[in-house]
């Protein structure tokens, strides 16, 4: 096994050659999401014409050696699981993935349960892949040959395990519904992000509910704390400090940073670099009026809540509908349709093929496979 490591422009000559050529290519992505507070791209794994190369975004900018190649809808890209990756080259290299062939869409529209890409080239290829590395620091420079080639795993089956589903997925009559898939997701990636409406961060911490207004405030202060320290730091929030140690702090109210120190799990050394700032938000919270303090967010603040039963019976009998249609198929049942979508169509009662299509998740090829299903049961309920 081998791979190239491509850590300057000056070094691409043999892989800018590849891609130049190339009718199709094998791409993956490493992020530092899991260590780092910044998900920035790490590494950008190819395989092209046999030879795997390994890219390093730290070292340059390799936007303009790779836009092309992957920008070209006449060049087939082979990914797995690929939504996040799609993002990330959009939004830290500007490119907009086409000719996207996707092995883990492909596998679950056969009917696969164990979507990994080890479980799929251990059953396809016999391959098995190292797991030592899964929580790999990919920020880290350098990164030594064990964890390259590790990343380089990543693509270098690719090839044979597409061309391996691609037949399964022709031989079931399904190459539409994988392509339509794929389609989906390169729009869906170069869609612009929305400003998403902020989650109350108190409602994802373990016992927060029970703790009082005060306390809960308090909470959200110290949370805002560790969200900036991991921010200067670029570490992930657990790697900072744990959910439990804040909640022990807000609860205890320590008086001084050698108290901080023993609440249990707080890093002794950051309660000494850091503490006496948490300290302070904290001792803020103390003196706030009491008609300053947020609580716990209650249940009709935290979402759209339950629907009313008229509609759970009606989106209960789409249900059984997909049911049924989703065994004869052999698909899983959230792969052929997402119980959130049988609601969205609940709720908009379209009354033919073109609305119920025009409703968001729903992809010609389910229209046609269970469509006239789903229909049949809106117009019983009228």
């Amino acid at each position: 096994m081998s791979h190239v490591l491509v850590a300057a422009r000056d070094h691409a000559a043999a892989l800018a050659a590849s891609l130049e050529a190339a009718p199709r290519l094998a791409l993956d992505c490493e992020a530092a999401g899991f260590h780092r507070y910044s998900d920035r791209l790490c590494l950008v794994q190819l395989t092209v014409g046999g030879q795997t190369y390994v890219v390093d975004p730290l070292a340059f900018d390799p936007s303009g050696l790779l836009r092309g190649p992957l920008e070209r809808p006449d060049v087939a890209v082979l990914m797995h699981g690929s939504d996040f990756d799609l993002r990330l080259l959009r939004r830290d290299l500007g490119i907009r993935v086409a000719g996207l062939f996707d092995t883990q869409i492909a596998a679950s529209l056969l009917g696969e349960e164990a979507l990994g890409l080890a479980a799929l080239l251990e059953s396809r290829l016999g391959v098995r892949l190292s797991k030592k590395h899964q929580r790999a620091d990919w920020a880290e420079r350098p990164l030594n040959d064990e964890m390259l080639e590790y990343a380089a795993d990543d693509t270098r089956y690719l090839p044979q395990l597409a061309d391996r589903l691609a037949d399964e997925v022709a031989r079931a009559g399904r190459t539409a519904w994988v392509e339509e898939e794929c389609r989906a997701l390169e729009a869906a990636a170069d869609a612009p992000d929305e400003p998403a409406e902020r989650e109350d961060p108190v409602v994802r911490v373990k016992g927060a509910r029970r703790l009082s207004p005060r306390q809960v405030t308090a909470l959200r202060a110290a949370l805002d704390w560790r969200d900036e320290v991991a921010r200067a730091r670029d570490r992930a929030l657990f790697r900072v400090v744990g959910d439990a140690p804040l909640v022990e702090a807000v609860a205890t109210r320590p008086g001084s940073v050698e108290d901080l120190e023993r609440v249990k799990g707080f890093p002794r050394g950051l309660a000494r670099s850091e503490g006496r700032d948490l300290l302070k938000r904290l001792d803020a919270v103390a003196e706030m009026d009491d008609s300053a303090l947020r609580p716990y967010p209650s249940a009709a603040n935290r979402g759209p809540g339950r629907p009313p039963p008229e509609l759970e019976e009606l989106v209960d009998a789409l249900k059984v509908a997909r049911n049924g249609r989703a065994e004869a198929l052999g698909l899983p049942r959230g792969t052929l349709l997402a119980n959130g979508v049988l609601l969205d169509i609940a709720r908009a009662r379209p009354s033919d093929r073109e609305e119920l299509e025009a409703v968001e998740g729903m992809r010609r090829w389910r229209t046609e496979v269970v469509g006239d299903d789903l229909l049949a049961v809106l117009r019983r309920a009228k």
